[in-house]
């Protein structure tokens, strides 16, 4: 399996250490956010990696060239502007479409700034049983931010805020509210359906595709530990979390 990591963002929830630093090189107890992404991906197989870079793109470089790019194949998609989550995904999709062989494998899209102990392998086994087109890791918790799906685990819509009316592109009778993890699974099937230009986020072109009858659906993942890392306090409890051997 291939991945991308999205490493692009300016970090600013990160602020101050992300004024010196992109966000990928933020540390949580000693060790850069990129090397645990790339490290726990690894433990399940992953050892083709295209990462997105573009605040402080040189620094990312010179470290995985410092580190030899941790013996794995790594290419960097630069960003002269900031793409979002789809534009930056379509970008690089060549990385995912150059082995006409293995366009039947799913690739996953993982944010740099994010930790979990989700099972990627049960993801994957869900996503291939289900023939799905992409595959959402979710969770019941607070956020301010929701998708909705129904009882067949369908992309339905989304809630932008609490103040905001639901925007629901697949009517359904029953709506379940869940926050997403920022791990997709994609089938590669999905990069020519990605029919929006330059800067547009992934969330969108999901709904569209679901209003369509794709299978855009939910993995849930209730029962594994996640944490953004989007702020100094998310990295100090993470990192406490870690003293207590709460995630691996």
């Amino acid at each position: 399996m291939k991945a991308m990591i999205l490493a692009a963002g300016l970090g600013t929830r990160l602020r101050p250490l992300t004024d010196i630093r992109p966000k990928a090189l933020v540390e949580l107890s000693g060790r850069a956010l990129l090397e645990i992404t790339l490290t726990r991906l690894h433990t399940f197989g992953i050892t083709e990696f295209i990462i997105n870079v573009h605040h402080f793109a040189d620094q990312v470089i010179d470290y995985l060239k410092s580190h030899k790019s941790f013996g794995l194949r790594i290419e960097i998609s630069r960003e002269e502007i900031l793409l979002d989550t789809g534009g930056g995904l379509k970008k690089a999709a060549w990385f995912f479409l150059e082995d006409p062989a293995r366009l039947d494998q799913p690739f996953l899209l993982h944010n740099v700034d994010v930790i979990s102990t989700i099972d990627l392998d049960r993801m994957c086994q869900f996503h291939k049983e289900n023939h799905a087109l992409a595959t959402l890791a979710v969770q019941s918790r607070d956020s301010g931010r929701q998708l909705l799906f129904n009882n067949q685990d369908e992309l339905c819509g989304r809630r932008a805020s609490r103040d905001q009316q639901p925007e629901i592109v697949r009517p359904s009778d029953h709506l379940q509210p869940l926050a997403f993890s920022g791990i997709h699974l994609i089938s590669p099937r999905l990069l020519p359906l990605l029919t929006e230009e330059g800067i547009f986020s992934i969330i969108p072109s999901y709904l569209r595709l679901s209003a369509q009858s794709q299978k855009i659906l939910a993995f849930r993942a209730d029962q594994y530990y996640w944490r953004d890392l989007g702020r100094p306090t998310d990295l100090a409890q993470a990192a406490a979390d870690l003293k207590q051997n709460i995630f691996a």
